[in-house]
């Protein structure tokens, strides 16, 4: 570590500050498809992209360690500034199997696929505050996922449009403890959005299911945006170096529990309304929450020459996502739920750097992502993913001391999903089954510029 340590000034806060807030709104804006395990974005850095994030608890590439590893920071030699951006296009189809509506008739609808292409934003700001320690902020979009399929599709009456936007803003410290041993933790603050539509099939209540003249729909929107609902977590990590050439990497993140607040509207024509008679139906507050799940990395890291090797598992809670509850204001409007019962996954993940020349440095890695999603009952048209192996390449490029470029790609190759969930309402003519399959690919192409800087 240097000992020549400059104190951060007043303008340069500011100036941080201001482009953390454009980062944010940016972040806001973009979201994903979902990419990792479950509604997971590990979209988190260019530098990791192009190694299939292998070893990036460990590696203290750049600024991103903020998010990989608190304690990474402490390996950066220079103030420093990162922003990321991923374009994540999905290919994916779905194939109707016999899918039917509560009175076991035919579904009606043609086939769609709900993906499209995306947008996923990072920022990261690292500083020194002392002559072993490190202060920085990541602005990331940790969850998320979009899918919409067309207001006809076979599954209409399952899901039209599912949208989870998240922002989490990280602030973290680290200490350089000897010359082996770092520590760092931070905290988060995570503010989400939350969309959720599908048709209704009030003609079967009314004894002429999957009539267009009786479909009604509902739109569900909800967040956490209020000052009494924020979500708070945090983290912590370790790298430790067993030699010049050796590190092991370990972080933790906790799990983060989100309520949202908002509305229902429900659509109801004209020749459904005997069902508004019930009392249900009627625009009304909700309440939504989901546990997001805690996650725990070890990473290694190992040079040889012009071959540093890198290595990585990451463990997710993903079995604290039990249910998706949605609460009604309107006590005569019951509880929507989906029973989830996920599991808990791993990620595995191998990859290679090489150091081409002093200025380039080409990356490669591959990964494993096990899916949370126990069976095809469980598996809904919100949320259709599968187990998926990563293959990544990726450059580093250093036009001056201060200013690197890098880029990543990685195609995910998915497993077919298959799906046979059924809705679950206390209304049983609305109990619709969905029987399918998904077939899928996705290819994600980041970018990532980093400056160095003086105070």
């Amino acid at each position: 570590m240097s000992t020549n340590v400059k104190s951060p000034t007043i303008k340069s806060f500011k100036n941080v500050a201001a482009l953390a807030v454009s980062t944010v709104i940016a972040s806001g804006l973009f979201h994903s498809s979902v990419q990792a395990s479950g509604f997971q974005l590990i979209e988190n850095s260019a530098s990791g992209q192009g190694n299939a994030f292998a070893g990036a608890a460990a590696t203290a590439t750049d600024a991103s360690t903020v998010w990989f590893n608190p304690a990474g920071m402490t390996k950066l030699k220079n103030n420093q500034m990162v922003v990321v951006g991923h374009v994540i296009v999905p290919d994916s189809s779905f194939t109707n199997n016999g899918s039917v509506d509560g009175s076991s008739g035919t579904l009606t609808g043609n086939d769609d696929d709900g993906g499209s292409t995306a947008l996923v934003a990072n920022f990261y700001w690292v500083t020194d505050i002392g002559e072993r320690d490190k202060f920085g902020v990541g602005v990331t979009t940790p969850f998320g996922l979009t899918t919409k399929y067309n207001d006809t599709w076979v599954g209409r009456y399952h899901a039209v449009e599912t949208s989870m936007t998240t922002i989490n803003i990280n602030p973290s410290i680290a200490r350089e403890v000897n010359d082996k041993l770092s520590l760092g933790g931070g905290i988060n603050l995570l503010l989400a959005d939350i969309t959720l539509t599908s048709a209704v099939d009030f003609g079967s209540l009314l004894g002429a299911p999957q009539n267009p003249q009786y479909d009604g729909f509902a739109d569900l929107e909800a967040d956490n945006l209020t000052f009494n609902e924020f979500s708070w977590g945090v983290n912590l990590g370790l790298t430790y170096d067993f030699n010049k050439n050796t590190r092991l990497g370990v972080a933790w993140r906790s799990e983060i529990s989100v309520t949202a607040n908002g509305k229902a509207n429900f659509t109801v024509p004209t020749a459904a309304a005997p069902v508004l008679g019930s009392g249900a139906f009627q625009d009304t507050r909700l309440k939504a929450k989901v546990d997001l799940p805690q996650s725990f990395s070890v990473s290694v890291k190992h040079n040889m020459d012009a071959v540093t090797l890198l290595a990585d598992v990451t463990w997710t809670g993903w079995s604290s996502f039990e249910e998706l509850r949605i609460q009604y204001a309107n006590s005569l409007q019951p509880d929507s739920v989906t029973t989830e019962a996920w599991d808990d996954t791993l990620r595995y993940s191998i990859g290679a750097d090489y150091k081409y020349s002093d200025k380039m440095i080409l990356r490669t890695g591959i990964a494993y992502d096990e899916t949370p999603i126990p069976d095809s009952e469980h598996r809904t048209p919100r949320i259709p993913g599968n187990d998926r192996t990563w293959l990544s390449f990726g450059m580093t490029y250093e036009y001056s001391p201060e200013f690197i470029v890098d880029v990543g790609y990685s195609h995910l190759f998915i497993s077919d999903s298959k799906t046979s969930h059924s809705i679950e309402s206390s209304l049983a003519p609305l109990n619709a089954t969905l029987n399918g399959t998904y077939e899928a690919s996705v290819d994600i192409l980041s970018a990532q510029l980093t400056w160095n800087y003086d105070l």
